[in-house]
């Protein structure tokens, strides 16, 4: 870990060392718009069928009739009447348009806190002080496009880009650290539900890389190398961009992409992992903090601080990494670190899960 060639801005928040990172999979793309708007509409699908009691009381939680939750006509008028608590309230309406509440849309969280269990001291306490339960809003920010950009006209952003087809294969933005962790808890939910359904194992769990499982990912086999395609240049020999970032001292569009371009663009690196470098920046689990680098175990390196909302904003910064559309060359670094507070969302942060192997592909014989 830590840079291949001389720490550009002098802040020495990363240091070079050697660590050993258990294996793992990744996804080749950072999330895109289609991917986390099944995320959102599943929300609001399992709201709705709560309130019209599609589903039934088993052992005092609702379980949801998803056949009937799929026949909800959400153009329908009189079924539209009936959610009302989904619904924006009649000061809020457009011409008296009638639209679901984006802020209404919340996923009901639960996770126990391993390491807060493990703490000392915690020794035979009870199960249920280390689950921690919270709703969290799950529609993204669009507002992001103009919050992010002073004296810049980017309106059309704003109203487009989660919501036209033109930008689902896209990565998403506008997602804050704990709506990408919660996306984690859906889509881990999700998929072993399918399993069980099946009778299949259901060892799945998905979440965020840490920063180490990230830098490794990003180079993709390249030990020494400042980008994920290797040294030293942002351009091949043919003077061709090899990812989406801030050419020059300004020209966007230079690179094939004004803002985001497909996750999928560019080449991929050697681990066939596409846009680690540009593109947007994506969270990491870990936790920010300029001296981690020299205490960090080197076994599956890791800092993490369930910040609550309580906490100063120094405790709610998380490392993102990798660079986007709207930065230098200089964050495109496989070894390039900055941080966001865990509760904001950019129209130039992303994400991407990880999973871990089984222990049966892991095991030597």
């Amino acid at each position: 870990m830590g840079p291949s060639d001389e720490d550009m801005n002098y802040a020495f928040t990363s240091r070079n060392r050697q660590t050993s990172i258990s294996g793992f999979w990744m996804d080749a793309t950072e999330i895109t718009n289609n991917e986390y708007r099944q995320f959102t509409n599943w929300v609001r699908d399992s709201t709705a069928a709560i309130q019209l009691q599609y589903g039934k009381d088993v052992d005092g939680r609702f379980q949801i009739d998803w056949k009937k939750a799929a026949t909800i006509k959400w153009g329908d008028k009189a079924t539209i009447e009936k959610l009302n608590a989904m619904i924006v309230t009649p000061d809020n309406r457009i011409f008296g348009k009638i639209e679901i509440d984006p802020n209404k849309l919340k996923y009901h969280s639960e996770v126990f806190d391993l390491k807060e269990a493990a703490a000392k001291g915690n020794e035979g306490k009870p199960r249920s002080q280390f689950i921690m339960k919270h709703d969290v809003p799950v529609y993204p920010d669009t507002l992001v496009w103009i919050r992010d950009f002073s004296y810049a006209y980017n309106e059309p952003m704003t109203k487009r880009y989660y919501s036209h087809p033109a930008f689902g294969n896209y990565p998403v933005v506008g997602v804050n650290w704990n709506q990408a962790t919660v996306f984690c808890e859906w889509r881990t939910q999700y998929l072993n539900a399918h399993l069980e359904a099946k009778k299949m194992a259901t060892e799945s769990n998905f979440r965020l890389p840490t920063e180490a499982e990230w830098e490794y990912a990003a180079r993709g086999g390249r030990s020494q190398s400042m980008y994920p395609w290797g040294n030293y240049y942002l351009r091949n020999k043919r003077g061709c961009l090899l990812a989406n970032f801030k050419p020059g001292r300004g020209n966007y569009p230079e690179d094939g992409g004004f803002y985001t371009v497909r996750a999928d663009a560019y080449w991929p690196n050697d681990f066939g992992l596409y846009c680690m470098a540009g593109n947007v920046a994506e969270w990491t689990s870990s936790f920010y903090y300029e001296g981690a680098m020299n205490f960090q175990h080197d076994m599956n390196p890791d800092i993490r601080w369930n910040a609550k909302d309580s906490d100063p904003p120094r405790m709610k910064r998380k490392v993102i990494r990798g660079g986007s559309w709207k930065d230098v060359g200089m964050y495109l670094q496989t070894s390039a670190r900055t941080y966001e507070y865990q509760d904001t969302s950019k129209s130039y942060i992303g994400f991407r899960c990880v999973i871990d192997l089984s222990p049966t592909i892991t095991g030597r014989r």
